[in-house]
């Protein structure tokens, strides 16, 4: 059985209080929260009684949302990682996520490795102090310093960060790097979304274009989530939907009950 879970950025109109709600009406296992929307993390409730609130509805906070340009070390990103960690272990979630330059900056073969490593090596102390995971999500945009798995697993693999770091398996992100190894023991979460307009080229899909999976996809989500069952993987897969038309469901709660009900259909 697929254990769902809500991303806010799926329903970024919706009050934390109305995510939780809906979440849990659902049936999802847990929830992301993020600090890129208007209204402030858990809408200025204290990160404590937000964490319970969440925890009374019966579901996890899988994550905070996000260290941007984390790959781009420097004292002023470490003070700010440390402060969305403290917020986070105060809420009892799971993970922070950690978000690479996205600028076109920082390419450079060798240079892009070495500053990664640089900031996970950084990073694994401070989330040991905390009891979290970070959620390391490669971007499949060309211009993006984190693009590959790969890169990813070698330099968590290369500071002795296995199991402190995760990666977050994006199907968007994912098919717009062409796709490649899917390391399915360093997974910690799938994000899924869907693109159903015909005429964009794969280069030229951008998070507008995320929309609900549904039998129209583009991005193979379903034979992602089953690439990933056949090879042992058994997590959460959250809906992370950017698209303005998605926001502007007048009843999400339904869209997403059909969303699941065909994502369902994957052999578990």
């Amino acid at each position: 059985m697929t254990q769902f879970a809500l991303n806010h950025m799926t329903v970024a109109r919706l009050s934390f209080r109305d995510l939780v709600a809906l979440a849990a009406r659902l049936g999802c296992v847990g929830i992301e929260v993020r600090n890129d929307l208007p209204q402030p993390l858990f809408d200025g409730m204290d990160p404590a009684e937000a964490g319970a609130l969440v925890r009374a509805a019966g579901l996890r906070l899988l994550a905070l949302a996000e260290v941007k340009r984390f790959n781009d070390w420097s004292d002023e990103k470490a003070n700010e990682a440390l402060a969305l960690m403290r917020i986070a272990r105060a809420a009892g979630a799971e993970a922070v996520s950690l978000i690479p330059r996205n600028d076109n900056r920082g390419m450079g073969n060798g240079e892009r490795q070495a500053a990664l490593r640089v900031a996970l090596k950084a990073l694994k102390p401070m989330l040991e102090d905390h009891g979290l995971v970070g959620m390391v999500e490669p971007l499949g945009f060309e211009i993006c310093a984190l693009r590959y798995k790969a890169e990813a697993v070698e330099a968590i693999e290369a500071i002795g960060g296995t199991g402190r770091f995760k990666l977050v398996h994006d199907t968007f992100h994912h098919t717009l790097a062409h796709g490649g190894p899917i390391f399915p023991e360093h997974t910690g979460i799938v994000h899924v979304s869907g693109v159903v307009d015909q005429e964009v080229a794969l280069s030229d899909m951008r998070d507008p274009h995320r929309v609900l999976v549904t039998p129209a996809d583009r991005l193979g989500n379903i034979a992602q989530i089953e690439a990933l069952r056949a090879a042992g993987w058994d997590g959460p897969v959250s809906y992370e939907a950017f698209s303005p038309l998605v926001h502007e469901l007048a009843d999400p709660e339904a869209a997403l009950r059909a969303s699941m009900d065909h994502i369902s259909r994957v052999p578990a």
